[in-house]
């Protein structure tokens, strides 16, 4: 297998066309991870939540990291790290152009309100909860892509 580090570029493009990976959050010094449905756009990814400890410990804590991969196979694969800040787009009149842009990204993609949903249909509330839009301003921007070795070549 060969590892090669990938450029910020082809991170940015990686993001934009994935929509789906992992978010790890921190409080007291405890991880917490879940799956994010998120849009890329100029640095920041998109996301949508309802209140929960998500979300919480985001507002104590706003470093976060988010992890998104691609597996073909064992050998074959792409991952990108964004490590960033947390910032809530606010349901008031100064941010209602900065919510519209949020949704219009996020609507683009297939099934993104369905992570937030579900959390509140397990915390069992009668109707999901008031959407959160957030979005996570990237400071720091990694990539691997792993490919197979290239087949020996036999001469005979």
């Amino acid at each position: 297998m060969i590892l090669a580090r990938i450029t910020r570029k082809e991170c940015r493009d990686f993001l934009a066309r994935l929509g789906f990976g992992r978010l790890a959050c921190a409080n007291k010094l405890q991880p917490y991870v879940v799956p994010i449905y998120f849009a890329y756009e100029d640095n920041r990814l998109y996301g949508f939540a309802t209140m929960g400890q998500k979300i919480e410990w985001m507002r104590l804590n706003p470093r976060v990291c988010v992890e998104a991969d691609e597996v073909r196979s064992s050998d074959q694969w792409t991952s990108v790290l964004a490590r960033g800040r947390y910032e809530e787009i606010l349901d008031t009149p100064k941010k209602l152009k900065a919510r519209q842009q949020a949704q219009l990204l996020l609507s683009k993609r297939s099934m993104w309100w369905r992570t937030g949903f579900a959390a509140s249909q397990i915390r069992e509330q009668a109707k999901p909860g008031t959407p959160i839009l957030f979005f996570i301003r990237i400071e720091e921007l990694t990539g691997y892509r792993a490919s197979p070795d290239p087949a020996p070549v036999c001469i005979g």
